[in-house]
């Protein structure tokens, strides 16, 4: 039948009959599921098939470079430097105690030696430094085929080229037109947000939902993406806060606050903590809107650790809702790096990679207790967070990412030097 028509009559049935296909595959397999929130069960064996695929090619690549005798780049995954959890005091009277014969670790005033604690610690810092590296991609034992995760990237053989360049046409000639499907579904609200993470081949576990945050409440996470948002907000409804921004985000944020009342602030609201206060208080204490979703650390952690939250959010009295989320970077890195890459760059690396693996935890609400200050509320969620996440709980500023170190950090040392003299001579004199 089709021989008797012309050729463009051909092509034009064969066309049809291919969008006729992809669009029933489309409702099929993406727009119905997020709509009901079900799943089949093809991306856990998406990705199950990924993880066999990525140890083929790790030991094809160990096993090729053993062969060329190259020496493989392996990263430490424990720091440089191993740091035992010792104070101030007790190892300035260790240096003390060993670089003397006299009993030195008794004298209350100043000594020489003393030195050599700050220099080491200076030493240690600059060659395994605890913040910087928190701002910079995890480095990973195996290959995930992108070759901007691995060092070793390099020629070791036909089969192990040829299978990365069919996994670069599968990223960018196939997932990445596929992944643009979010825009179908830009006036619905939580179907937006379950086709984004479709659309990102997000394989997400959700662990506790009867925990879930609830109106009137404040949920607070750790931030790695600002997928973030979508990762919480395709299980669950959320009013976002943050400050206005321009370009792409800001396109998005205008398109957010039109489906819902999300507290955005201008540059020189930001500032006035007094007002960002108020408003969020209003709004918390309205028990009819959404919870208001936050990330107190105010920029992006790279996932292995959280580091200090911003008093604010938790000065206001609501209940907290911690949700701790941890990304699996086998394959793929959801960190933003925001001083390297804008957010069309992020978004394409996030497009062209084989997947984000999450697990997501909502623990109990907290309060803040009688005898306890903002901050120490703060730390306590913080904990909790790190703890169940498996992150490093860290105290420093993530601020640190753009300023300088306060000299109340250096001003705290020396107090607990000076405090250590003052309090070994006044145990001197009365003895």
């Amino acid at each position: 039948m089709f021989l008797l028509l012309p050729f463009d009559s051909l092509i034009v049935n064969l066309l049809g009959i291919s969008l006729t296909v992809l669009f029933t595959l489309l409702l099929v397999f993406i727009i119905v599921p997020a709509i009901f929130g079900v799943s089949f069960g093809i991306r856990k064996l998406y990705m199950k098939s990924l993880l066999k695929i990525f140890a083929w090619a790790t030991l094809r690549m160990e096993r090729g470079a053993k062969e060329k005798n190259h020496q493989l780049y392996k990263p430490y995954t424990n720091g440089i430097i191993a740091k035992d959890p010792t104070s101030l005091e007790e190892e300035i009277k260790e240096i003390r105690r060993s670089g003397s014969s006299k009993a030195l670790d008794n004298t209350p005033e100043f000594e020489l030696s003393d030195i050599f604690y700050f220099c080491r610690k200076g030493m240690e810092t600059i060659m395994d430094d605890e913040v910087t590296k928190r701002f910079s991609a995890e480095e990973l034992e195996s290959w995930n085929l992108l070759s901007r995760t691995n060092y070793n990237f390099q020629y070791i053989s036909l089969r192990l080229t040829v299978l990365w360049g069919l996994g670069v046409l599968i990223r960018y000639c196939f997932l990445l037109p596929l992944r643009f499907k979010e825009f179908m579904s830009k006036h619905v609200h939580l179907m937006c947000y379950r086709i984004c993470v479709r659309a990102l081949t997000a394989i997400i576990t959700y662990h506790d939902r009867e925990n879930r945050p609830r109106n009137g409440g404040i949920c607070v996470a750790n931030h790695t993406s600002p997928i973030d948002v979508i990762i919480l907000a395709s299980d669950g409804y959320y009013a976002m806060v943050g400050q206005v921004h321009g370009g792409l985000m800001g396109v998005i944020q205008r398109a957010m606050v039109k489906a819902c009342p999300h507290v955005w602030f201008e540059r020189s609201e930001v500032k006035d903590r007094h007002l960002v206060a108020k408003r969020l208080t209003e709004h918390v204490q309205d028990k009819s809107k959404l919870p208001i979703l936050i990330f107190p650390e105010g920029t992006c952690i790279n996932n292995t650790s959280v580091m200090m939250f911003k008093k604010g959010s938790f000065e206001i009295g609501a209940t907290v809702y911690p949700v701790a989320i941890k990304y699996d970077p086998q394959f793929g890195d959801a960190f933003w790096n925001s001083s390297k890459y804008g957010m069309v760059t992020y978004l394409l690396r996030m497009m062209t990679s084989w997947a984000i693996v999450c697990s997501v935890w909502y623990l109990p609400p907290m309060t803040r207790e009688a005898d306890e200050d903002a901050v120490q509320f703060a730390n306590r969620v913080k904990s909790a967070i790190a703890r169940q996440g498996g992150l490093v709980d860290l105290l420093w500023d993530g601020g640190l990412k753009r300023e300088k170190v306060k000299d109340t950090f250096k001003e705290e040392q020396q107090k607990l030097y000076s405090k250590m003299i003052v309090g070994n001579h006044k145990d001197r004199s009365r003895s």
